[in-house]
């Protein structure tokens, strides 16, 4: 076996499957982009759903990565386990409608077992799959694996919910009796026994059936696309190839752990373990998660970094390390990873301030919080109450987790139930007192005698200006170190307003950085800034540098100023009293609201987007003036809301002759700077309002470009020589279909009246009533509607009841020309099949999955009559 650096291990994963013919997938950022399901990229396909789940075609059909994850699910175990990491790198090989199990398991013992690559003893190789996946089982051993080193597990299967989910087969590599103090063997593996004798290295998923709820595996129906998916944990097989005791006692930790010997003047064993291990863990974490746009807060991804800091900080202290030990470890985990990740290299500064400045606000909450709980505890006895552990955490800033790891670390109990009650309560009080932040801008005391001028500059420049007042939820505070509003003598942050979204991006000075999330007006018009601190403090009469997100910023004016071109386009081509009402830009696209009673038509469509982009051809120049309203109200062609409070003084937006607005918006120089309009809908949202979606510029380039993919597709998929042809096919094939629905009705309906001339001898007498019970197949909804008719209108006092097998489903009709009500009847017939149904006192509809007890439908109907 070679023994080999972790990116020696990652270069090999990565070129033999580049060999293979795959693409390398760079990893993916740690923060899922658009994706609000994840908290985090917390595993190797996690960033590659989109290829998998059908919402974005590849361009590659095989993709090789190595995937940064994080996982914080079990975070209490970290440390303390040999294999339990916040933060890992999976190796995976995909597959999307390409290769599948015949090529991967040979590429998989190639990879193990030559030595060209990773060099592994085959006869350490313990492979366990899926029992009745006898293809991957057949497909081991004519690569070399021993029949005995093969082990069925019904777990072996992969299926998250409906959707696709397959057979998996597991690599395990068996590391000797030295991991195995009981000699259990293989029943670790065949009683899937947590363990540290077989370490699973590699799993891979043979995605090739559908799961849907309520049906059998062996009912599962095949995917028409095969993919492949798999995983492989560096850390483990780094363990392996280094020939290491656990995970930390390789090159992806070891560079950590002896800077922390180094520092604390402690040894690395016994119980000193724990904290080396929990500290090397969790600064790859934040070192990983901050580079890549991560920040602290309070909620979500935010808090579980606040956590991380936390967690490694009492455990540094228990080590007697200094503080701010966290954030110098930052360079060394920069320079370890740079091979592969060498953009941590230019966040390093920023994120040893930010883990600094975390490490600061956390080491006196630490200091007083551990003497409180601990003073806490002898009043309280072997379980901490939830008053005081509420106590700890409202009042004094220490956190439950932690409460928690320092209470059970000393063999006593803590009532969580309790806090978490407490905490709820808290929580609700907050909420019913705490309104959206417009509304506590309108309403809070310190904004509304907030008088100071602050001016919005429009140029695109970073501005820097003075802090001329700081508030939380609302209340004026001198200084701010975590989340807050700020208000500048000078700002070019827009403000949320006129449909347009505000500006992000951040504020920063020499010492301290905060991101801008959000900008709303105040009271008396000045900008108020939503920041969250990065770092240092924000003190009022700082100066910072005032950062937006420029690019950004120049999507929203485009899209803000081809709105107006918009609006004086359905002027012209619709109705002059068309008036906006209502609109919202942003960096994406537009959307316009207006008043007009009718839906526009495709031709009437095509005129309104040719007119703006002739517009934006003829480059005009935009230009805005600010003045008197009186005047300005006198302009010929002027368009303002009707409904808006302007006052003295007013900005008018023209562009050209063509346009000219009262608008107080971000907008181009000149409209060919918007370069291209398309609409993407227009619909109804509400009587006489109607509603048009567009977008320009590069969005508008990418969404034509999909369009014409789709054409495209379209073309081969009719199997067309010219997608120009797609339309008439269309046609043709839709007069064809139609044609096909015709015959289909006229032979069901030949079908109805020749099931209807065999039933007469089916109907039984049932003391006044004709009863019919029939079971038959195939039949539709409206086949069953059409022959229950028949046989009410043909047979007095008649009561029926039709069952129709349709694969897994069976559809019940029931009718009636008795006084046995058709809809009441099949309610209490479609129950004893555990179904349901209803509908009129004629005819009425139900469904099963089960017809089990069918049998006992003719008894059910006897006591009816009865």
């Amino acid at each position: 076996m070679k023994k080999l650096t972790s990116n020696q291990i990652r270069d090999i994963w990565l070129n033999f499957f580049k060999e293979k013919g795959h693409y390398i997938e760079p990893s993916a950022s740690l923060v899922p982009f658009n994706d609000p399901s994840l908290l985090w990229i917390n595993a190797g396909v996690a960033a590659l759903k989109k290829y998998f789940d059908g919402t974005l075609e590849p361009r590659h059909r095989r993709i090789v990565n190595a995937q940064k994850c994080i996982r914080t699910n079990d975070i209490d175990n970290v440390g303390y386990t040999s294999r339990h990491h916040t933060f890992f790198e999976m190796l995976g090989n995909f597959s999307i409608g390409d290769y599948f199990r015949n090529e991967v398991i040979p590429w998989a013992y190639e990879l193990f077992t030559s030595e060209k690559y990773y060099g592994l003893d085959k006869d350490k190789l313990y492979i366990t799959y899926y029992p009745d996946d006898k293809e991957t089982y057949d497909l081991w051993i004519k690569c070399g694996i021993d029949k005995s080193h093969l082990i069925p597990c019904k777990s072996n299967f992969w299926e998250i919910g409906e959707g696709p989910c397959g057979p998996d087969t597991e690599i395990n590599y068996d590391r000797g009796e030295k991991y195995d103090p009981k000699n259990l063997g293989l029943k670790l593996l065949t009683d899937e026994i947590e363990n540290d004798r077989y370490i699973e290295l590699w799993n891979i998923v043979f995605s090739q059936f559908n799961s849907e709820p309520g049906k059998k595996r062996e009912d599962y129906k095949l995917l028409p696309q095969k993919n492949i998916d798999t995983g492989a944990g560096l850390e483990r097989i780094t363990c392996i190839l280094q020939d290491a005791e656990t995970n930390f006692d390789t090159d992806l930790f070891l560079p950590y752990i002896k800077e922390i010997e180094r520092l604390s003047n402690k040894k690395y064993e016994g119980k000193n373990k724990v904290a080396f291990n929990v500290i090397a863990d969790h600064i790859r974490s934040l070192t990983f998660a901050l580079s890549d746009g991560a920040s602290f807060s309070n909620d979500g991804r935010g808090y579980v970094l606040k956590r991380l800091v936390r967690r490694a900080s009492r455990y540094a202290s228990t080590l007697g390390l200094k503080e701010n030990t966290l954030s110098s470890l930052v360079p060394l985990v920069v320079k370890n990873m740079s091979h592969y990740y060498p953009y941590l290299k230019e966040h390093q500064d920023k994120v040893m301030k930010m883990i600094s400045n975390e490490e600061n606000k956390f080491s006196s909450t630490l200091k007083s919080g551990e003497k409180l709980l601990l003073s806490y505890l002898e009043k309280d006895g072997s379980t901490l109450s939830a008053e005081s552990a509420f106590k700890l955490s409202d009042t004094y800033g220490f956190p439950f987790d932690l409460t928690k790891e320092i209470v059970l670390s000393m063999n006593k109990k803590v009532d969580e139930k309790g806090y978490n009650k407490l905490l709820e309560e808290s929580k609700e009080k907050a909420r019913n007192a705490r309104d959206n932040k417009s509304s506590f801008a309108s309403q809070s005391k310190d904004l509304l005698e907030f008088k100071k001028k602050s001016t919005f500059i429009y140029e695109d420049k970073i501005v820097k200006s003075k802090i001329i007042g700081l508030f939380q939820n609302g209340a004026k505070v001198d200084f701010l170190e975590e989340e807050g509003d700020v208000i500048f003598e000078e700002t070019n942050f827009y403000a949320e307003m006129g449909g347009e979204v505000a500006d992000v991006g951040s504020i920063k000075n020499d010492n301290c950085e905060a991101e801008v999330t959000s900008v709303i007006k105040a009271n008396h018009g000045q900008h108020l800034i939503h920041v969250k601190v990065l770092y240092g403090k924000i003190k009022v009469g700082d100066s910072f540098e005032q950062v937006p997100d420029f690019n950004a910023r120049t999507s929203i004016r485009k899209n803000h100023s081809a709105t107006h071109l918009l609006q004086k386009a359905l002027n012209e081509i619709l109705s002059n009293d068309i008036s906006q009402q209502g609109a919202y830009y942003d960096q994406y696209g537009l959307r316009f609201d207006f008043n007009f009673n009718r839906k526009i038509t495709s031709d009437e469509l095509e005129e309104i987007e040719e007119r703006v982009n002739s517009k934006i051809r003829e480059a005009l120049n935009v230009q805005a003036k600010i003045m008197k309203k009186d005047e300005a109200f006198k302009l010929k062609g002027l368009v303002h809301l009707f409904n808006e409070k302007y006052g003295d003084e007013v900005r008018v937006l023209s562009m050209g002759k063509y346009s000219i607005e009262l608008c107080g918006g971000l907008h181009v120089n000149n409209t060919s700077d918007i370069n291209l309009f398309v609409i993407k809908s227009e619909s109804s949202i509400s009587s006489g309002i109607r509603r048009i979606e567009a977008t320009t510029s590069n969005n508008a380039y990418l969404y034509l470009k999909e369009q014409q993919k789709m054409i495209n597709e379209s073309a081969q998929i009719l199997k067309l020589n010219s997608p120009k042809n797609v339309r008439t096919k269309l046609f043709s094939l839709l007069e064809t279909n139609s044609s096909l629905n015709n015959e289909i009705k006229l032979l069901q309906e030949e079908q109805t009246n020749f099931l209807l001339s065999t039933l007469d001898s089916k109907i039984e007498k049932v003391k006044d009533y004709k009863v019919l019970i029939y079971q038959t197949k195939n039949l539709t909804h409206q086949q069953l509607d059409s022959l229950s008719h028949k046989l009410i209108d043909k047979y007095q006092n008649l009561l029926l009841f039709i069952v129709s097998s349709n694969n897994d489903k069976y559809d019940l009709v029931c009718g009636s020309s008795s006084n046995l009500k058709a809809g009441q009847t099949i309610r209490e017939l479609s129950k004893v099949l555990n179904g349901s149904g209803g509908g009129k006192d004629d005819v009425a509809f139900g469904g099963t999955s089960d017809i089990s007890n069918f049998s006992k439908i003719r008894e059910t109907i006897n006591n009816l009559i009865k």
